[in-house]
């Protein structure tokens, strides 16, 4: 169910509105049921990694902290797998659309995946009982993150890993064939995977007391507005949110609502419009001219900042009509002017787990200039496998972390807003270029791509000779409207310019915000990027 969908638009008030009628319990068991449908309608089958993933992770938590779990937690624990994964063994889409429900094979089996995993956790469970009070913190820890990152890796990796040996024995003279797996990549697994390890690390730390209630800590994993495509919410900040009672104002309602109208906006009138331009020298066939390369990369950079922020606001949005703030994930990124200023504007919330971690784990700066830009070039490395399995997203890891130490080596500290106006303008589209060429490394589909882009640009190929498709009407009337509210969110920040403005010109601003939507309504749908991570 996209956010862009009519579907999530009928999905989103039915839900709020049973949620406005009850009370704290029985809101968190509907925001429950309506994530686990929401997540759901993409293959029920990804259910039960999201519910494993929460049930070993609720366990894990309860066990570094006290050593044990008790009968009227397991018993809960129990109830709430049966009641969430159930359904979705049983059951399958396809059949309930067509009204014909059958028992097959593939129930059977997700049956007794199902009846394994809960054998298998609770001998584990029993297992790390056997430690002594000082060994089964650690013990609890190790297992959570393995499982969770076995998971990770099997469904995100093991393909690519198979294909790339396959490559090399072909080169070898062997015969790979029949080797790949028909896996299927279960939406968002990168991000819950990551929000819930944060969670164990949290406790383990000492940062965090563990959920002993089962309801609120499944909704945590769970929660829909951010559960695909983030933001990847620490639980010191979402798990209290969700647990307590909250509260809800007219202005907060307000709020959410402008928030997914305006990320409606990037999604479907810019993102969607240029995304064909961008397609066409990408995707496209023939040989592309200099100005083809430079003009498809600046329009996929706002692309892909359109395609995500807009997520992350209507997420917020979303989130804020049950009360629940989610953090900014996005702080106008494009008007950085160093690598390490753009990381702390761009995917807040991931630039920030790889930084408390991996990156300070790892030491962070603290063992001198060379295990600094080690551990800066590893996480970095680790951040851009983190999108995806192939070569190209290894390469803008490695290219994001080489930047980051040369920065570090040749940078002189100054203030954010230090120097004159020209200067903090030269710098900021410098360094805008430098950022375009990273997302040439993102949004290659090969190596021999990459190569013949570089080329071309360095060689300025093609002269002025363009075939680059346009981008539509409502991108093209979109885009200076988003311009004038990215400037005057880094000047002022939003939220003291809505403040600032009269009635009026709040008015003038919706209604051509809504205009360019509606335009934007008639451009061909396009999937989140970031899904596919």
């Amino acid at each position: 169910m996209n956010f862009d969908s009519l579907a999530y638009l009928v999905f989103l008030p039915v839900v709020y509105l049973v949620y406005r009628a009850l009370a704290l319990r029985g809101q968190n068991l509907v925001l429950l049921a309506a994530s686990l449908l929401f997540y759901g309608c993409w293959d029920p089958r990804f259910m039960l990694l999201i519910i494993a993933s929460a049930a070993m992770d609720f366990c894990a938590g309860l066990l570094i902290e006290r050593g044990r779990i008790t009968k009227q937690e397991a018993a809960r624990l129990a109830a709430f797998v049966a009641a969430s994964a159930l359904p979705c063994t049983l059951l399958d889409w396809q059949q309930i659309r067509t009204g014909r429900i059958v028992f097959d094979a593939t129930n059977a089996w997700a049956l007794g995946l199902l009846a394994l995993g809960l054998a298998v956790g609770g001998l584990a469970c029993l297992w790390l009982r056997t430690f002594s009070v000082e060994c089964r913190p650690r013990a609890c820890l190790v297992v959570s993150l393995a499982g969770n990152l076995c998971l990770l890796a099997f469904f995100k990796y093991a393909n690519f890993l198979i294909d790339s040996a396959g490559e090399l024995i072909t080169v070898l003279g062997g015969n790979p064939a029949g080797w790949h797996l028909d896996i299927v990549l279960p939406v968002g697994i990168s991000f819950y995977t990551f929000q819930t390890m944060s969670y164990t690390i949290d406790v383990y730390r000492g940062k965090l007391a563990a959920c002993d209630r089962i309801v609120p800590f499944a909704l945590f994993v769970t929660y829909f507005p951010q559960l695909v495509a983030g933001p990847i919410e620490r639980a010191t900040h979402l798990l209290p949110l969700l647990a307590n009672a909250r509260q809800l104002s007219w202005r907060q309602s307000v709020e959410g609502l402008y928030l997914i109208v305006f990320g409606l906006f990037k999604k479907v009138a810019i993102a969607n419009g240029v995304a064909p331009a961008v397609n066409s020298v990408y995707s496209g066939t023939g040989t592309a001219a200099a100005v083809d390369v430079v003009a498809a990369t600046v329009l996929f950079a706002v692309q892909i900042f359109c395609d995500f922020s807009g997520y992350s606001d209507i997420a917020r949005g979303s989130s804020k009509l049950f009360g629940v703030e989610l953090m900014r994930n996005f702080r106008v990124p494009y008007m950085a002017r160093s690598p390490s200023e753009f990381w702390q504007r761009w995917h807040i919330s991931l630039s920030s787990w790889l930084r408390d971690y991996l990156y300070i784990p790892l030491g962070g700066n603290r063992g001198g200039a060379v295990a600094t830009y080690r551990n800066l070039l590893l996480t970095m490395l680790l951040g851009g496998l983190w999108h995806g399995a192939a070569w190209n997203f290894v390469l803008w890891g490695a290219f994001h972390g080489t930047i980051l130490c040369v920065h570090r080596f040749v940078a002189v500290p100054q203030a954010p807003l230090a120097g004159g106006l020209l200067r903090r303008t030269v710098t900021t589209v410098a360094f805008f270029g430098i950022t375009c060429y990273g997302w040439l490394l993102f949004r290659a589909e090969s190596f021999s791509q990459i190569v013949e882009f570089t080329s071309a640009v360095l060689t300025g190929a093609g002269g002025l000779s363009h075939q680059i498709s346009r981008p539509t009407l409502a991108a093209v009337l979109g885009l200076p409207l988003l311009v004038v509210v990215e400037v005057v969110d880094y000047r002022v920040g939003m939220s003291a310019a809505h403040h600032r403005a009269t009635p009026m010109q709040r008015g003038l601003f919706l209604a051509a915000t809504a205009f360019i939507l509606l335009m934007g309504a008639s451009n061909a749908s396009q999937q989140f990027i970031y899904f596919q991570f």
